[in-house]
Formats: structure tokens, C-alpha cells, sequence
């Protein structure tokens, strides 16, 4: 393996907190011998192409130095190679690097714990979820998430959560469940009435909304959560308890397993990983090991 860590930087993530974070973490890889080289894009176009010129020039690993957004965009270069991938976690939500157990909002332990797992040799592969085109590690989200998403994304003011706090409290006002039809590894089409339908490769989103919480990045199947035609009233008495992962107990919610899904339903954006990925349908479809990843 190269002795060359290279740092995939988003200097946005966490209203600022990334282009603050490359440096504990590079001094840290440095502390332990590696050699650091840094990626920054113009846009995500540029900066993914930079990734991906790094990865086939043969760089010892993809360090990805942000939040959600950025640990997607750096799968787009590693997955499929056998360039291994880490995260220095800063963004907002930070979930995928939680899945993997590595810190959060703390650069130097996070890159502390990769260059001690890289010298350790300690990598494994985990599963993926490819819809389409785009890979994701976490979840896909549809329905009542996503049109919260797609709210919070065209308000300018305010900035940060309290902004998808407010979306959210504008979304329940116009609450409805939506059609979906479902189709799981090529089987019949389910059709059916839910608030929101989420396909978990990993367990959580939303910066630890365990909405998915049986969801296992080694076992090569989604955990598709499916929350039924709940009342408005419902939907927030269940809503708090998606923290801990107890809303699967409810009987407006159900948990089923599959290597493969369509969904589609009308005016329904998806989003991955917290990106938007387009209008539904979309297929997605379980890849396993499909990524190396750096962990404790």
C-alpha cells in the first residue's frame, strides 16, 4: 500500500468547519508517516474528478474531510477499486462515518484512528447501494423525508437544522400520505399508501434518525422501512422515537428485506446519502463489498 493519504476536502461542510478540519487530520497522518496530498474541487464535478485521478494514480486512500455529502461524492471515486476509504467527519449529519464507528466532529482523533487502522491493516469490505447510477451508504429516502428535504433546500434563511426544523413544520401542514407501488428483487408490484418509504444499506440518516435500525452493512440486502398511511397526529407521536430506532414497533410500520427495489410514486424526489438523486421511480439494488473501508 502507498504511504500517500489523499485528503478529499469539502471546505464548506458544517458552515466552515471543513477547511479547518484537513489540517489536524493531515498532521495526524503525518505523526504516523504518511504523506498527505489534498483534493479540492472548483464544484463537485472537478473535485470528483480529481478523486478519481488520485485513486487511479494509485493513492494509498481516499480520505473524504466533510459531512454526509462529501463521504457520497468520495464513494463515487473508490467504489469498485480496492482504495480503501476514510472519513474525518464534520458535516451536519455524519451518519455514515457513525455506521463505520469512526469520530465525529473531532479531526485529529478521526484521522488519528485511520492512520493507526491503515498501518494496522485493519479494512473491510462493506456492501453499497447503487440506485442507477450513484452509489450511497446510508439510506434512500422518499416521501414524507424527502419533500422535507426538497423544502429546506429552497429556503434561504434561516441556515443550518433550524432551517429543516422549520421545512418540516411547514410539510406537516400540508401532510398526506402518498401512492407508492413497490417492487422487491423482481417480485409483484406492492401498491400501497405510506407517509414514506426508506431503504436502508446503512441505519440511520438525518444526523441519527435510526430509521432504519436492523440495517447491516456486511449481510448484502437493504432493510426497507415503510411507514403506512399514518394521521398527521400519528406521524408526530412516532416521529420522536426514530432516535432510537422504536417506531419499527409501531403497526403503521413495516421492515422488509431485499437485495433489490423499485419505488415509484408521483411528485417524490429521492435523496441518498442526504443528496437528491432525481424524481422517482428509482431502482436500487444491494451491491455486497463494494467499498474498502478504513475503521477502527
Amino acid at each position: 500500500m502507498s504511504s500517500e493519504i489523499t485528503l478529499f476536502v469539502n471546505p464548506t461542510a458544517g458552515r466552515g468547519r471543513g477547511a479547518h478540519a484537513a489540517q489536524p487530520a493531515a498532521s495526524a497522518f503525518r505523526a504516523a508517516g504518511f504523506t498527505v496530498r489534498t483534493v479540492i474541487g472548483a464544484d463537485a464535478e472537478d473535485a470528483l474528478a480529481r478523486a478519481r485521478a488520485a485513486v487511479a494514480d494509485g493513492t494509498g486512500a481516499l480520505v473524504a474531510v466533510g459531512g454526509d455529502g462529501m463521504a457520497n461524492l468520495a464513494l463515487q471515486a473508490v467504489a469498485g477499486t480496492r482504495t480503501p476509504l476514510g472519513l474525518v467527519a464534520v458535516g451536519t449529519g455524519n451518519d455514515f462515518a457513525r455506521a463505520l464507528g469512526l469520530p465525529v466532529l473531532d479531526p485529529a482523533a478521526a484521522g488519528r484512528v485511520i492512520a493507526e487502522a491503515l498501518k494496522g491493516a485493519r479494512l473491510r469490505d462493506i456492501d453499497l447501494g447503487q440506485a442507477d447510477d450513484r452509489w450511497f451508504g446510508t439510506v434512500l429516502a422518499s416521501g414524507f423525508d424527502s419533500r422535507v428535504n426538497d423544502r429546506g433546500n429552497r429556503m434561504r434563511w434561516p441556515t443550518g437544522r433550524l432551517k429543516y426544523d422549520l421545512a418540516m413544520l411547514a410539510e406537516l401542514a400540508a401532510f398526506r400520505p402518498f401512492p407508492y407501488r413497490i417492487t422487491l428483487d423482481g417480485g409483484e408490484v406492492r401498491e400501497i399508501e405510506a407517509t414514506l418509504v426508506a431503504v436502508g444499506n446503512g441505519s440511520s440518516y438525518g444526523g441519527g434518525m435510526r430509521i432504519c435500525p436492523g440495517a447491516d452493512l456486511t449481510d448484502g440486502l437493504f432493510d426497507i422501512t415503510i411507514v403506512g398511511d399514518c394521521s398527521r397526529a400519528t406521524l408526530l407521536r412516532v416521529f420522536p422515537s426514530v432516535y432510537r430506532g422504536g417506531h419499527v414497533d409501531h403497526p403503521k410500520v413495516t421492515v422488509v428485506r431485499a437485495a433489490r427495489v423499485k419505488i415509484a410514486a408521483e411528485g417524490i424526489t429521492g435523496y441518498a446519502d442526504g443528496e437528491p438523486l432525481g424524481p422517482l421511480p428509482l431502482t436500487a439494488r444491494c451491491i455486497p463489498g463494494a467499498v474498502r473501508v478504513v475503521g477502527p
